[in-house]
């Protein structure tokens, strides 16, 4: 149940969740902010809420929502500082960071994973994951300088998918795609100028499949298209030049599921 009196923006308690805003306050304290009655909601099926911070409001409106949970009443102007959001919802939950290890994401040898390489831009991240959730991957895997998966808007981004799929956090690059051939996947990097077209992948696709998507300016650098196993290209007929990364990796993802599922191989490798 929530306390007698509302938290302030000056209260330790308060001042030290803010402190999750940012990538090195989340790093060190292990913990991360769910904002908003979705995200906190699927945290808390996840058993990752700590705490809940909300205004008197917030309490009425989602009393069903924080029934059980350790609830601090505060001010409004302390849920404006615990937000990231332009219109507060009023209810901010600190979270426990997920520890999910590589190896044992890859141990049950999954059909399909999402490797983004150096994916700076927090709202295509979450696309991803939100995308790697709906075509059945088994997870996602941010490698290299990476945006953080826990960043506020990765999270709002993801429509609470961050949740639903495992999400690894590598920064070697080159060992992710080790780990990723070990484990049985093949490594399919998309480029504009890609030795085969998706159109023609369908052969290829029904393999457990790895997809690596880049940032959306840059692209793949070539050595981590190098390293790839096939380089793949999404035939375009109209003017533009390019796809958004997260387009790309819509298109791509729906790809390897259709196939898989058609042949039977969707999920985890049979024994």
């Amino acid at each position: 149940m929530p306390q007698s009196e509302a938290l302030t923006e000056r209260s330790a308690r308060v001042a030290a969740a803010v402190k999750l805003q940012r990538h090195t306050g989340r790093r060190r304290a292990g913990r991360f902010l769910a904002e908003g009655p979705n995200l906190v909601e699927a945290a808390g099926r996840r058993g990752l809420v700590i705490e809940v911070f909300a205004t008197d409001a917030a309490v009425q409106r989602h009393a069903q929502l924080l029934t059980g949970l350790t609830v601090h009443r505060v001010t409004e102007r302390a849920a404006k500082a615990l937000s990231e959001t332009v219109t507060p919802s009023g209810v901010v939950a600190v979270c426990t960071t997920p520890e999910n290890d590589i190896d044992a994401v890859l141990a049950d040898r999954p059909q399909l994973v999402v490797v983004a390489v150096e994916l700076s831009e927090p709202g295509n991240a979450g696309t991803l994951i939100r995308l790697a959730d709906a075509m059945g991957a088994a997870a996602v895997v941010f490698a290299g300088h990476s945006v953080d998966p826990y960043n506020g808007k990765v999270l709002r981004s993801s429509a609470g998918s961050i949740f639903a799929v495992p999400v690894v956090v590598a920064d070697d690059v080159e060992d992710v795609f080790a780990r990723l051939h070990a484990a049985g996947l093949q490594v399919l990097a998309t480029t504009l100028d890609g030795e085969m077209s998706l159109d023609d992948a369908d052969p290829v696709l029904a393999a457990p499949t790895a997809w690596v998507f880049g940032p959306e300016a840059q692209g793949l650098s070539a050595d981590v298209a190098a390293a790839a196993d096939r380089r793949v290209t999404i035939p375009m007929t109209g003017g533009a030049e390019s796809l958004n990364v997260a387009a790309a990796a819509a298109i791509c993802l729906y790809q390897s599921a259709r196939v898989q599922r058609a042949d039977g191989s969707s999920g985890t490798m049979a024994e």
